[in-house]
């Protein structure tokens, strides 16, 4: 992938991320600080960073548990550690984090 079609990716990826993040009834707020982050904040004050790290053309989440990285495997993004699909490990964390169920 080029660096074009990267962020176009993760520019898509971030928009769909705050469209599931404004339709969700958690206590949560969350905006854009800068090009390519997306900060969550809970309600207990804590946060979770999603951000686009273009040297490496990943998709880089900072949680309360760890951080996760994940790259774009022709179809989806994917954590380079154990394959699971970003969307899937997002929702566990913001959960977790929320402390109630959120699904994207």
């Amino acid at each position: 992938m080029d660096d074009r079609e990267f962020e176009t990716r993760a520019e898509a990826l971030l928009a769909r991320l705050e469209a599931a993040l404004e339709a969700s009834p958690a206590d949560l707020d969350w905006e854009r600080v800068g090009s390519g982050i997306l900060e969550i904040e809970f309600g207990d004050g804590s946060k979770m960073v999603i951000n686009r790290h273009g040297v490496g053309q990943e998709m880089w989440v900072a949680a309360r548990s760890g951080g996760f990285h994940f790259r774009w495997d022709g179809g989806r993004w994917i954590d380079t550690r154990d394959g699971a699909p970003l969307l899937d490990r997002v929702s566990e964390l913001l959960s977790a984090q929320a402390g109630e169920t959120i699904r994207l």
